[in-house]
């Protein structure tokens, strides 16, 4: 059974890009299987840095196929601003990558539509938090239908008069809504139809069948990644709702997205930080209001890979992570961003939370009742000396070890990679996961 799944645990940004980038050399297909252009992943090597959106991060590997799969929801121009930036630093999309026909698409109107839509609903007084990317507009309509378009129709003969019908239908119900007059020129329906035409153009040869040659590939007993987006908990049935993202975010979602059945996934890595952050909305029971927060922002160099939003930052939520790697199927976990807490006098881990004086390890379903969850800590002393250049377990000083084994007893897996820094180079993993993944 071939399938390795790299799943954040948290509320996103937990690193996965650099692990995926990582393992991706040791696979031969990495497969793209759920949201859109809100996920930014940075994959650091060497002097380069690369910030991915819509493309797996095994991207930077010539000799790995890279799929995006019918899960995922796809914004053309964004897309091929991406394709082009990577072809102007020497890296060739179209030798290794396919866009499944089945992926819906972002249209103009989507993000249109988000923006309205934000400004006139939150929940008690507060944002849910969306990127205004339009992925939460797409993913309705493709539930919905009749709006919805595909890569597919982009490829069909009828393609204009499609396009146009729907455009048609969106300007009347954006106009009820208030859209500005210039947002409703963006979306003339002989206007939209011809940019979609542009797009058929560029991305017609990397369009096809991606369902077909992941199953194959799995069934042949070729290694196969599997790149998960953002966290597990901004899961849309299982997340903090209505704070979430709309998409499948957890281990649950792989084999939907994908179109893989679960038997082809033996190994699931769940990435977290060796802390906790959180960008929009939302609770956040960890969340620091202090110098401490602050310091952890700035080390960690804290801000969105796709909004530039400034993130909240907290101590390690143990009761939150248990969840999510229960749910997601968790085999051992990555343990991102060491390197951040060596700068700490002292660190703390939520081990239960109190809720009207009561203490719970149980994660709570309502987000009015996450947010009454006051935090129950451990504090471990802080072992204040670097570690960006440990590249074995044993050159980690005794207070990082000591920190680590209190992870994975309260979460209840092991950790099975750590990085101590943003690049390549900076990752140890344990001589078991270095087995279990054929990582040379």
């Amino acid at each position: 059974m071939p399938g390795t799944c790299v799943i954040g645990l948290q509320w996103g940004d937990e690193a996965k890009g650099k692990l995926v980038d990582l393992l991706a050399k040791d696979y031969e297909m990495v497969v793209r299987y759920a949201g859109g252009a809100n996920a930014g992943h940075t994959v650091v090597s060497g002097d380069e840095t690369y910030k991915l959106h819509h493309i797996p991060s095994g991207i930077l590997h010539p000799s790995v196929q890279n799929m995006i799969t019918p899960g995922v929801v796809i914004n053309p121009t964004t897309l091929l601003e991406e394709i082009d930036g990577l072809a102007a630093r020497g890296v060739r999309c179209v030798d290794n990558m396919r866009i499944s026909e089945r992926a819906h698409l972002v249209m103009p109107w989507h993000m249109i539509e988000d923006r309205i839509i934000n400004e006139h609903r939150s929940v008690g007084n507060e944002s849910i938090g969306t990127t205004n990317r339009g992925i939460g507009p797409c993913y309705r309509d493709k539930v919905g239908r009749t709006h919805a378009v595909r890569m597919t129709d982009l490829m069909q003969a009828d393609r204009a008069e499609r396009i146009a019908a729907v455009a048609a239908q969106k300007y009347r119900l954006l106009e009820g809504m208030g859209a500005s007059a210039d947002e409703l020129a963006s979306i003339e329906p002989s206007n939209v139809a011809a940019i979609a035409g542009g797009w058929a153009d560029r991305l017609r040869e990397f369009t096809g069948d991606t369902t077909e040659p992941v199953l194959a590939a799995c069934e042949a007993n070729r290694k196969v990644l599997f790149e998960g987006a953002q966290g597990a908990l901004l899961d849309i049935d299982h997340g903090t709702y209505p704070f979430v993202t709309s998409s499948n975010a957890s281990g649950v979602g792989v084999c939907a997205g994908a179109g893989v059945p679960p038997r082809w996934i033996n190994e699931v890595v769940g990435v977290c930080k060796a802390y906790s952050t959180r960008v929009g909305g939302g609770p956040f029971p960890t969340e620091l209001h202090d110098e401490i927060g602050d310091k952890i922002r700035k080390l960690g160099n804290e801000y969105g890979t796709t909004t530039g939003r400034p993130r909240r930052c907290g101590w390690l939520d143990a009761v939150a992570l248990r969840y999510t790697a229960r749910l997601s199927g968790v085999s051992r976990l990555s343990l991102m961003m060491m390197d951040v807490l060596s700068h700490l006098d002292e660190i703390k881990i939520c081990v239960a939370y109190e809720i009207d004086g009561k203490q719970t390890k149980h994660f709570p379903c309502h987000a009015d009742e996450v947010r009454r969850c006051k935090p129950v800590y451990e504090t471990i002393p802080g072992w204040k000396t670097p570690v960006d250049d440990a590249r074995t377990l044993e050159e980690l000083p005794e207070g990082a070890h000591r920190y680590i084994r209190r992870v994975e007893e309260l979460i209840g897996f092991p950790v099975g990679i750590i990085s101590v820094g943003p690049d390549r180079a900076q990752t140890i993993f344990t001589e078991q996961t270095k087995l279990d993944l054929a990582i040379a």
